[in-house]
């Protein structure tokens, strides 16, 4: 489900990736209407990279990922499988097993990017 990102998803996206100037994907021309999917396909330029940017989160902006992840509001079907397993990960040790293995199943089962 896409969505407009309001100024708190602008303010983590921005987080993430300082670098971000645009909010507007370079090859589709099209906002950006998740804030993983840019970080993970535009920024990173490695697993570990991108594991480095997820660390710059506060336990509060990770939290409030997963609460869009479970409403189908941030598209985490978006990322590639291996960014995914850094992102699952780094949930799992800041929001525990149970929450990682929900969004791990988020991953699994949404319909498409």
């Amino acid at each position: 489900m896409a969505r407009e990102l309001d100024e708190r998803d602008i303010k983590i996206l921005r987080t993430l990736a300082p670098e971000c100037e645009e909010l507007v994907c370079s090859g589709s021309g099209v906002e950006f209407r998740s804030i993983l999917p840019p970080v993970a396909n535009h920024y990173s330029r490695s697993e570990e990279d991108f594991k480095h940017r997820l660390m710059r989160l506060t336990d509060d902006d990770l939290s409030y990922l997963v609460g869009k992840m479970r409403t189908g509001d941030e598209s985490v079907t978006c990322v590639p499988p291996e960014y995914a397993d850094v992102l699952i990960g780094e949930i799992a040790s800041r929001e525990g097993k149970e929450v990682a293995d929900e969004v791990l199943n988020i991953y699994e089962t949404a319909d498409e990017c």
